[in-house]
């Protein structure tokens, strides 16, 4: 196995969060070194079971649980959250997807763990926020995608918005996560004197996550009154810049909003016209006329296979290129030359997950194995850290707060 070093090794992450945002948070910083210790109920994570299984446990979990050690942990009982509050305080890092005030109420908050460790990172992922008149919100990311502003520019105009088939939301948010862990860790490892040696709070919120998105529509919205609507395959302002069907009925994107761009484009297209028109020279005449060059762009393709428009687009230095399902990923040799699929071993048979980013040339991150059985560390992880003896292990068995 690979043991080149990595930049997150030696630091101890303890994942307390369930399904999607908390859990892909320790997924990116285990994928990176650090040693994450995934706290379960006793009956383990739900998205264990959801969708596609294989041996009772979901393909998309084995990629999501990998490189993680975990524990099982009852915490509605009083002995699992002492036991939860032990982990933590030997970590440097928390992850918490839970809502708003659940933590403070069994004890295991920030203020509290503070006073047991004072360089703890506690980063918290919820829908809205730890503050504000809506913190208490249950808050999934498909409701906060919408509340965050995403849902209403993306679809056709005067149809119902249209929601990608992931939860974008979760996956933004553990990024942030992931992105404020890294923050906090550089400003502890600064001397005392320019504030350094102590954790701090990250507070994560889905719906801030898909704000952070929003690119130029709040000052827009501030300065011209201008709301941006939902526009199809296109970007509002920008021409042209869009989807097209080709001969073949297969999609191209082009992307020709370039000046100079705009000029290759338009000649490779057969308008040479079009390339040399004054009143096309830059965005603000072509948006002017977005419909006729959209017209002309679409007949051309309409004429075309796809393969041969991205042949002929390529040729001329036009951004351009196919739309992929899963299926042309993995076909595709572009993929496999960078390594985007890692393969790890289940039950003797192999199965394909995603390589995590961003890529780093000199302390890359790697999986060194896939999701493991809920508790499957619980001997290593109670004894070895905790301290604690087989007899103690079995009682907390017995009792119901780990899984047996």
């Amino acid at each position: 196995m690979n043991k080149a070093p990595r930049p997150l090794d030696g630091l101890r992450v303890i994942e307390l969060g369930q399904l999607l945002a908390g859990p892909f948070t320790g997924t990116i910083l285990s994928y990176f070194g650090a040693e994450v210790i995934k706290v379960e109920p006793p009956g383990g994570d739900p998205i264990r079971t959801w969708r596609i299984l294989r041996e009772e446990t979901s393909l998309w979990y084995y990629s999501l649980g990998r490189n993680k050690k975990s524990v099982t942990l009852d915490l509605k009982s009083e002995r699992g959250r002492q036991l939860a509050g032990d982990l933590l305080e030997g970590a440097d890092v928390v992850i918490e997807n839970f809502r708003p005030g659940l933590m403070e109420s069994w004890g295991l908050g920030p203020e509290e763990i503070k006073q047991r460790n004072p360089g703890l990172i506690y980063a918290r992922i919820s829908g809205y926020g730890q503050t504000g008149p809506y913190a208490a919100k249950p808050g999934y990311a498909s409701v906060t995608e919408g509340f965050g502003g995403l849902r209403y520019i993306n679809g056709e105009p005067g149809k119902a918005p249209v929601r990608p088939n992931i939860s974008l939301g979760d996956t933004l948010a553990a990024i942030h996560a992931a992105f404020g862990i890294a923050l906090a860790l550089i400003q502890r490892a600064r001397p005392p004197a320019e504030g350094g040696g102590a954790g701090q709070v990250i507070d994560v919120a889905l719906y801030e996550a898909i704000f952070n998105l929003m690119e130029g529509i709040i000052p827009e919205y501030s300065g011209a009154g201008a709301v941006r609507e939902p526009a199809g395959t296109t970007v509002t302002g920008i021409v042209p810049t869009n989807t097209y069907r080709c001969g073949d009925d297969k999609y191209v994107i082009i992307g020709g909003n370039g000046d100079s761009i705009f000029k290759r484009l338009m000649v490779a297209a057969g308008r040479p016209d079009m390339a040399e028109d004054p009143a096309l020279a830059d965005n603000a005449g072509r948006v002017a006329q977005e419909p006729a060059i959209d017209a002309v762009l679409a007949r051309w393709c309409q004429d075309n296979a796809s393969v041969d428009i991205i042949a002929m687009l390529e040729e001329a230095r036009v951004p351009v290129g196919p739309i992929y399902s899963v299926a042309d990923m993995f076909s595709d040799p572009h993929y496999a030359a960078r390594g985007l699929f890692e393969t790890v071993e289940i039950d003797g048979e192999p199965l394909e997950i995603p390589a995590i980013m961003p890529r780093l040339t000199g302390t890359p991150g790697r999986t060194d194995f896939a999701a493991q059985a809920a508790g499957s560390h619980n001997e290593e992880v109670f004894k070895e850290i905790l301290g604690l003896n087989d007899e103690e292990l079995a009682d907390l068995a017995e009792q119901g707060v780990i899984a047996k």
